[in-house]
């Protein structure tokens, strides 16, 4: 079972404590603000290979690496000047880059999925802190088996890989509550969204100067993370855009209006009463569990206009609503 070691207070000592197991090719579950992570040094191919068997990820899904800041980052990726303007604007913080691949790169091919591309996050606090402590980026997906709810609290790793981790850093809730916003600039200069996130699209067109496109190029791999279409599932099925209350059924509400049936929930969980989407994609993920440990087999959830980080919030939905290729488990799907 992980050791779990609470950050506050001993930073200089996590931060030795976290580098040392990093070193020894393991992965660490960390804090950062969007949600935790399952961090291991990126440019190590055995470390990475443990990422995907602890997770249970498909191979085919590539990594964030996270940098200490810009100048750790332009020694592994190629910067176009959008994608740096942006880096200088929103880093640290939840926007990740997809950017080409340095030739001698030593980010391990396991990190990338093979492609030549590799998406790139600077975090924000400890994250950051541990990341320039140990010298080399971390490749960290959410800490948590593949597929499932992503974790906002170090009790949430616990329960779904604690059995397999050796260590866990608790530094409290995430901030932010979903993953970084996944941009990628194209050779014609299009700027596209591969992934809407904790950044919200309207601020980074208005750094950018120029309107965000949606979804794939046509390409055949997955880009980057968070483009599967079934991801983020709790095993409870779950109903998008629900203006009733079916009885039984688990309820995730977005403002203060009643709707009907809602005196018949199983149990009910307010995104946010005063509808504000930045608030509610802080509480989606730990709603989504708290509503699944409930032991219902439908959650309800309000509509949730798909403005600023409400087009973050309803991504995440859709993809927990998907058909699914298997059975949810604590294994994950593939």
């Amino acid at each position: 079972m992980a050791r779990t070691l609470t950050i506050d207070g001993q930073e200089d000592t996590v931060l030795a404590e976290a580098s040392a197991v990093l070193a020894r090719g393991l992965p660490v579950a960390i804090p950062t603000e969007t949600v935790y992570g399952l961090a291991a040094d990126a440019t190590n191919a055995e470390a990475v290979r443990r990422i995907y068997a602890v997770k249970g990820r498909p191979s085919i899904n590539p990594l964030i690496c996270h940098m200490s800041d810009l100048a750790m980052a332009e020694g592994y990726a190629t910067f176009d000047p959008l994608s740096r303007r942006l880096a200088e604007a929103f880093w640290p913080g939840p926007l990740t880059l997809v950017l080409p691949l340095k030739p001698d790169s030593p980010i391990a091919r396991e990190t990338t999925a093979g492609l030549t591309t590799v998406g790139i996050r600077v975090p924000q606090g400890f994250a950051g802190a541990l990341i320039a402590a140990y010298g080399k980026p971390l490749a960290a997906p959410s800490a948590n088996p593949s597929g499932r709810i992503s974790p906002t609290a170090a009790s949430h790793v616990e329960a779904g890989l604690g059995e397999r981790l050796e260590l866990i850093l608790d530094g409290g809730p995430a901030t932010v509550g979903v993953e970084s916003t996944i941009v990628k600039v194209e050779a014609d200069g299009t700027l596209r969204l591969l992934r809407p996130g904790g950044l919200s699209a309207d601020e980074i067109e208005r750094v950018a100067g120029v309107t965000l496109t949606r979804g794939k190029a046509g390409a055949a791999a997955i880009e980057a993370p968070g483009m599967l279409p079934s991801h983020y599932a709790p095993r409870a099925a779950v109903r998008m855009n629900a203006t009733e209350v079916r009885p039984g059924e688990a309820f995730l509400k977005f403002g203060a209006d009643s709707v009907p049936g809602e005196d018949k929930a199983a149990a009910i969980f307010a995104l946010s009463a005063s509808g504000n989407a930045a608030e509610a994609a802080s509480h989606l993920f730990e709603l989504m569990k708290r509503a699944d440990e409930a032991g219902v087999t439908s959650i309800a959830v309000s509509p949730i206009p798909s403005t600023g980080l409400g087009e973050a919030i309803n991504d995440r939905l859709v993809r927990a609503a998907a058909p699914r290729p298997g059975p949810v488990t604590d294994e994950g799907t593939s």
